[in-house]
C-alpha cells in the first residue's frame, strides 16, 4: 500500500537525534566563549597587525634615493696663482727669497694644503701661513713662499717653467698637484737665484 505519511527515521537513527530549531543553542568550549568576549579586540588586533605587515613592506620596497654625488678631487677645485715677489724675513738667512701665491678654493669641501715643496734638490720651502691650513670653497688665501738656497749648483738659474709640488687633502682624496706659476714666476725666480748665489755660495 503506497501514500503519503510520517516520515520515518532512518535505520540507526532515533527521534530525539533531530534538531530543535527552538532549543537553545549548545554551550561552546572556552576558546569559543573567550573568542565571544573579545571578538571585537581579536579583529583590531589582526587587523592592525595586517596593516603593519604591509607598510613595512612597502616600506621595504620603497625606491630608495640615488646616492649623493661624491665630492670632487682637490686637484680639480684648487688654484695656485702667482702674484708677485715678497720682502724676505728678516730671518730666513741670506740666501732666501720669497714671493706671493694665491690659492683658490673653487667648490665642494675644504681643502686643506699640507705640504708645499719644489723639484730642485738645492732648495727647502717654507710657507706663511705655515702647514698644514685650511681653505673653504669659494674662498681665496694669500700665501708667501719662501726659498731657501742651499746649493746654489744644484738649481737652475735660468729654470723654463719651474714650479711647486702641493699636497692637497679633502674628504675625498690626498693628492700632490704640480702648479705651474708662469713665466713670470720663472723670471723672478731666475732673478731671485741669481741674487741669491751671486756671492760664491754653495
Amino acid at each position: 500500500m503506497s501514500g503519503v505519511g510520517p516520515v520515518e527515521p532512518g535505520e540507526g537513527t532515533h527521534p530525539w537525534d533531530v534538531l530543535d530549531a527552538t532549543a537553545p543553542p549548545r554551550p561552546r568550549g572556552r576558546l569559543g566563549e573567550w573568542y565571544d568576549r573579545h571578538r571585537r579586540a581579536t579583529l583590531a588586533t589582526a587587523t592592525a597587525t595586517a596593516l603593519l605587515a604591509g607598510g613595512a613592506c612597502l616600506y621595504a620596497t620603497r625606491p630608495q634615493p640615488p646616492a649623493p654625488p661624491a665630492p670632487p678631487y682637490p686637484s680639480q677645485v684648487t688654484d695656485l696663482h702667482y702674484l708677485s715677489g715678497e720682502t724676505t724675513p728678516t730671518d730666513a738667512g741670506p740666501h732666501s727669497f720669497s714671493f706671493g701665491v694665491e690659492l683658490s678654493v673653487l667648490a665642494g669641501p675644504p681643502v686643506t694644503v699640507t705640504r708645499v715643496s719644489q723639484p730642485f734638490a738645492g732648495m727647502s720651502v717654507t710657507s706663511t701661513p705655515e702647514v698644514p691650513f685650511r681653505t673653504r670653497a669659494g674662498a681665496s688665501r694669500k700665501v708667501v713662499i719662501t726659498m731657501h738656497v742651499s746649493q746654489c749648483r744644484k738649481v737652475p738659474w735660468n729654470a723654463g717653467l719651474p714650479f711647486l709640488d702641493v699636497t692637497l687633502r679633502n674628504t675625498r682624496a690626498i693628492e700632490v698637484h704640480s702648479f705651474i706659476l708662469g713665466q713670470r714666476y720663472a723670471q723672478h725666480l731666475s732673478e731671485a737665484l741669481q741674487v741669491a748665489c751671486s756671492n760664491g755660495s754653495g
